[in-house]
């Protein structure tokens, strides 16, 4: 039962005093250890996104996203053009520090800077990324600059519940699952019941301390390979404020 009532008696929201309206992504650079996120530029990244993502010879990676896969360079730079130079969704492109080359893609939408609600989504992470630590990295720099940067009070994931990988991804990185929306979109000619996932600033400190003792370098041996889990940790790190 909530602690705060209202001069009726009735339970009420806790107060959140002084808000102001949080400021829009566009035009964000963010930069990591091992990559950086920066606005997507069609002729800076769209050659280098279409040969990461032909690394994925059975298009796997393309299942549970409304679009794709691209059979051409140009069928991707029309896409980009279309779909992501725009305010919501907003997009950024994954570069790879070390080769300097965009390596994969993810978005800001369904932002809300009155209610400081922004959403993660549209991630495409090509076969360079998937499950190194540069994928950690870029969904943590995307987190930091949401709560710390900009002050949001709410961070959202939601993705196709079928697509467990998604799922997984979501809570290894702290999210917390809310519920099923069922029957809440039609892509590709097919149903998709929608995984609600959130973290919320409360919870972020947390979740912040956990991803950078992961993230450093001192976690991983002469192969790359974890020492400790990343999943286990947040796990251990959030459910007190649960």
């Amino acid at each position: 039962m909530s602690e705060f009532r209202n001069d009726l008696g009735q339970p009420i929201g806790f107060p959140v005093d002084d808000w102001q309206v949080r400021e829009h992504p566009r035009g964000a650079q963010m930069q990591g250890r091992l990559c950086r996120l920066e606005p997507i530029d069609i002729d800076a990244h769209a050659a280098n996104l279409f040969a990461a993502f032909g690394q994925d010879r059975d298009h796997r990676n393309w299942t549970y996203l409304p679009y794709g896969p691209f059979a051409s360079e140009a069928e991707l730079r029309d896409w980009i053009a279309s779909a992501c130079l725009g305010d919501d969704p907003c997009f950024f492109s994954v570069i790879d520090n070390q080769t300097g080359k965009a390596v994969g893609v993810a978005s800001y939408l369904r932002i809300d800077p009155a209610m400081g609600v922004i959403e993660v989504g549209h991630i495409h992470f090509s076969p360079l990324m998937q499950g190194k630590p540069i994928s950690t990295e870029a969904m943590y720099l995307m987190m930091r600059q949401v709560f710390d940067v900009w002050g949001y009070r709410r961070y959202e994931w939601k993705c196709d519940s079928l697509n467990q990988p998604s799922c997984n991804a979501a809570q290894r990185l702290g999210f917390m699952f809310e519920g099923i929306f069922r029957q809440a979109v039609i892509y590709k000619q097919r149903n998709r019941d929608t995984a609600w996932y959130s973290m919320i600033d409360h919870e972020w400190p947390s979740a912040k301390a956990v991803f950078d003792n992961w993230l450093d370098a001192a976690n991983f041996d002469a192969d790359g390979r974890q020492k400790t889990s990343l999943f286990a940790a947040m796990r251990q790190a959030l459910a007190p404020l649960r």
